[in-house]
């Protein structure tokens, strides 16, 4: 299946369910060396006149030293028919699984990054700024730090600029 280069203002969905509902693969490497895994946290908008894609990975995740050690990841959406294949790069590591083997998706090569075959929607992404969250930095006391994080460590926010978006033809 082949993809259609769109301009990015032609973008047209609900952030919601695309990130919250429907999540997303993001995958950093190249395509000899590459990991990819599930994400539902995530921020679309413009920051710095710039269209950006923000997402949030921990850091004992093992696609965060693909992306982290990368200057471009992708984000890749799919439709509700690869579920499963999302539900697992969700919840197993890369260490230990080959993703692509299990799920049956296939790699494609983007502008020089991966991305999947069976994608409905890829998003280029060139890291822009970063952060760690921090306990600190919680505003206010309603259980969000101890009902996300307990003891598990704090995400890596990446601020992306979205430098291409490609559809499927």
């Amino acid at each position: 299946m082949a993809f259609k280069k769109i301009r990015r203002r032609e973008l047209c969905f609900n952030p919601f369910d695309k990130i919250g509902k429907e999540w997303m693969l993001l995958t950093g490497g190249t395509p000899d060396d590459f990991n990819t895994m599930t994400a539902s946290w995530g921020q679309l908008g413009v920051l710095w006149s710039r269209k950006v894609l923000t997402c949030y990975i921990r850091p004992n995740r093992y696609t965060y030293e693909y992306i982290d050690k990368g200057e471009y990841f992708t984000a890749s959406f799919f439709g509700e028919q690869y579920r499963s294949a999302l539900t697992f790069c969700g919840s197993h590591s890369g260490r230990d699984f080959d993703k692509v083997k299990e799920t049956g998706l296939t790699p494609v090569e983007i502008d020089g990054n991966v991305a999947f075959e069976e994608a409905d929607l890829v998003l280029v992404c060139r890291k822009l700024y970063q952060y760690d969250m921090e306990e600190k930095g919680f505003l206010t006391d309603d259980g969000i730090a101890e009902q996300v994080y307990g003891k598990e460590p704090y995400h890596r926010a990446y601020i992306s600029e979205i430098v291409a978006a490609y559809v499927k033809e």
